[in-house]
Formats: C-alpha cells, sequence, structure tokens
C-alpha cells in the first residue's frame, strides 16, 4: 500500500491559492498568483521525468503532460494507494488536499511555509478535515527564511487540561492569600 503525502506550499496564514504564477487562479480577486516563486523555483524540473496524475470530477485538465493520468474522483485515489508503487504526493490543489484530508487518507504531510501574509485566499486546512496528531519527523529553515516542515501522521488527539493534578503547598497559600485580599 502507497502513502498519500500532502505536499503544499503555504503564507503564514495558512494560504496555498496560485502560488506558480499570477494567472494560475485569479479567482475571487485573488492578486498574489506567483507569490511563491522568489522564495524557491526549479519544481517544473522535478516533475518533468515522473508519474503524475491529475484528479478532475469533470476531465477538464490538460493531461498531455508526458507520464500525466486522469483520475476521475476521490474513489479513484483510495484505489491507487490500495495499490503497490511510490508513495502518491500531492501539489496544489485546494480541492484535492480538503478532500484526502476530509477522508482520512492523509498519511504524511510536507508544508513549505513562506514568510509572507496574504491575507486572504484558498487555505490548507478547512473545516471537514478528519481529526488526527501528526509528528514533525524532521526540519529546515532556509536562508531566506522558508521553513520546511515533514509531519508524519501520530494517530488520535490527545486531550489534556492546564489544572495541576494536585496543587502544590505554595499554590494553596495563593489561594488563601487571594480569598483573604478579596
Amino acid at each position: 500500500m502507497r502513502k498519500i503525502i500532502v505536499g503544499a506550499m503555504v503564507s503564514m496564514d495558512g494560504v496555498m491559492q496560485a502560488p506558480g504564477a499570477p494567472t494560475e487562479d485569479p479567482t475571487n480577486g485573488f492578486k498574489f498568483g506567483g507569490w511563491v516563486m522568489p522564495y524557491f523555483d526549479g519544481i517544473a524540473k522535478l516533475f518533468k521525468d515522473i508519474k503524475k496524475y491529475a484528479v478532475s470530477r469533470s476531465g477538464g485538465v490538460d493531461t498531455s503532460w508526458a507520464g500525466s493520468v486522469l483520475l476521475r474522483d476521490i474513489t479513484d485515489v483510495k484505489h491507487l494507494k490500495q495499490e503497490d508503487g511510490p508513495n502518491l504526493v500531492t501539489q496544489g490543489s485546494t480541492e484535492l488536499v480538503h478532500a484526502l484530508l476530509a477522508n482520512d487518507l492523509v498519511d504524511a504531510m510536507s508544508i513549505f511555509t513562506v514568510p509572507i501574509v496574504l491575507g486572504g485566499g484558498k487555505k490548507l486546512f478547512a473545516d471537514g478535515s478528519a481529526p488526527h496528531s501528526f509528528k514533525l519527523t524532521r526540519s529546515r529553515v532556509s536562508p531566506n527564511g522558508l521553513i520546511v516542515g515533514h509531519y508524519e501522521r501520530e494517530g488520535e488527539i490527545k486531550i489534556g487540561d492546564t489544572a495541576l493534578d494536585s496543587p502544590s503547598d505554595r499554590e494553596f497559600a495563593r489561594r488563601e492569600r487571594m480569598e483573604r485580599e478579596g
């Protein structure tokens, strides 16, 4: 079985819309298309020689890029995950990432946090994600402030409390003093 790893370039405020070019996704008046490119480039070289899966219900995506395969919906992704083969890494598409998270299909996340605030746009996380905890397994910071964190799925969310299990003598004394002073 393969792992699904979400690769996401996000601003500090969680936006991942249109990182690659000004014309990439101008919906809803988003005016910062291409905001990632000043921080790093060359991703097209990486994608050139690998198999690429495009997920589209309508089929209206360009699969002419060498090695591209069209998947029609999240069920196709589930089947692909069950097969043997290399891990599946997403790049872009908030809609796909949201569907993967909602369907509990994400095994790991590589988040590239760019040191900018965009103030609005499509976010990495949306309501409806399956709750899980993740563990930071490696990280690095580039000289230009880009933070790369790789997170592996760890399990269920642990719940805690800020209350002390048993107040110390010093805490009891503080509480008594607060009662006396009103």
